[in-house]
């Protein structure tokens, strides 16, 4: 007896007014009981395995994953780190660069006011040097000249005006020899 007929039979019998049948309904009941214990031993436990598989597969996904996120956002953080590492290196040697450019500038400065004073001091020096030199070359030539304005003055006996002119005319050669 096939499963619909028997739902056939009970509705037909009790229609008829037969009333139930409980001869085939207890039949109907033991199939389907020997129905589910078949489907638990041969479908449900196997359907089960492959579910639990699935959810095992999930679930290592899922770890996987999450590892894999974890892996990622380390890594974020470790390279956000080196970058901004990096760039306080860059900041450091662009800042020591520039006081580096500075204290060359200065010293180039420095060394250039030196140079400069040394020069204006030799300069100086020489200048003083040359004026001396020039002072004792006058003072030899007032020597000279006055000797022989005294020889001529003592050779010539002269009177004041004589004298005088002729001291002028002496120092007027004295300024043109210069």
């Amino acid at each position: 007896m096939k499963g619909g007929n028997g739902v056939q039979n009970l509705i037909l019998g009790a229609a008829a007014g037969g009333g139930l049948n409980t001869g085939d309904i207890l039949y109907q009941l033991a199939a389907f009981l020997i129905l589910l214990v078949l489907l638990r031993k041969f479908a449900w436990g196997p359907l089960m395995g492959i579910m639990k598989e699935r959810q095992s597969h999930i679930n290592s996904e899922i770890d996987a994953a999450e590892k894999s996120r974890q892996e990622a956002k380390s890594y974020l953080e470790s390279q956000v780190a080196e970058l901004k590492k990096a760039k306080e290196e860059a900041k450091s040697i662009i800042d020591n660069a520039k006081k580096q450019g500075e204290a060359q500038g200065e010293a180039i400065i420095k060394a250039s006011r030196d140079e400069a004073e040394r020069v204006k001091e030799a300069a100086l020096a020489e200048i003083a040097s040359e004026k001396e030199k020039a002072v004792a070359t006058l003072r030899q030539e007032v020597a000279a000249l006055s000797v022989k304005i005294a020889s001529k003055v003592i050779a010539k006996e002269l009177d004041e005006s004589s004298q005088e002119k002729l001291i002028n005319e002496y120092l007027q050669e004295v300024g043109e020899s210069r």
